[in-house]
């Protein structure tokens, strides 16, 4: 009785089986490591949408944003006063600086009217110039901005290469220049309109108007003031006309 109560118990064993390397323990997650997304083909055609082939500076959007941020282009994107300002302090500028001694010293000269219209014209035709390179250069970015693809080079032009923009980029893109690039593109458009109304005009009544006859002009087939004429020479000189035809037109 006494050699039972202190015999000792016999419990039954259960299986420990060894942990492998590098398992979870109890208790705790399982950790997933992430996987790198594979970039998309040369044509874009993967679902990846962060990685893109094309080099910043060649991006739609960066594109824009430089050029709205560097000169002239930022005039057009701007405030409509500050806009006809700046247009129009460029273009007294030029008429004051070049277009009037132009006029002045290889024009006709001497015409007020047409001295100021020549410095008119000038002026109007240099922010012309200007506004054709900022029409072009707003055309150039919504049209990348509103496309599907992209152009773009690696290293230089003789490796150029397409890649098909991502759904989410071409949404971003395509608002940007629907509520960005469109406005700007129609002000300048009417910008072109007026000026080249006004260029016209100013040409037309430049040609057209007429100017002060200089002193000794000559309208028409009559002597020169002061200057004997062939028939007085013949008159007073006869010698000096020998042997050459009569230009009175009697023939004897």
């Amino acid at each position: 009785m006494a050699a039972s109560l202190h015999a000792p118990r016999l419990l039954p064993l259960l299986p420990n089986p060894t942990p492998t390397l590098g398992g979870p323990r109890r208790g705790q997650r399982r950790r997933i490591s992430p996987v790198a997304a594979v970039p998309p083909s040369r044509n874009g055609s993967s679902a990846g949408t962060d990685w893109c082939p094309v080099p910043p500076e060649q991006r739609p959007v960066n594109e824009y944003e430089a050029l709205s941020a560097s000169l002239p282009f930022s005039w057009a994107a701007g405030d409509l006063r500050v806009y006809c300002s700046r247009l129009a302090f460029t273009g007294a500028a030029f008429a004051l600086f070049v277009g009037l001694p132009v006029a002045a010293f290889g024009g006709r000269g001497g015409d007020a009217l047409h001295l100021a219209l020549g410095a008119t014209g000038s002026g109007i035709l240099a922010v012309t110039l200007a506004v054709v390179r900022m029409y072009l250069g707003w055309a150039y970015v919504g049209n990348r901005l509103l496309s599907a693809t992209v152009e773009y080079e690696e290293t230089g032009w003789y490796d150029g290469q397409i890649w098909v923009k991502t759904p989410e980029v071409l949404a971003r893109d395509r608002l940007l220049g629907s509520f960005s690039v469109k406005p700007v593109l129609n002000r300048v458009k009417f910008t072109l309109v007026g000026l080249a109304v006004s260029l016209t005009l100013c040409i037309l009544l430049y040609v057209n108007t007429e100017r002060p006859k200089e002193p000794f002009e000559s309208t028409g087939p009559r002597a020169i003031p002061g200057v004997y004429s062939d028939t007085a020479a013949r008159s007073f000189e006869p010698d000096a006309f020998c042997g050459e035809p009569d230009l009175s037109g009697d023939q004897s």
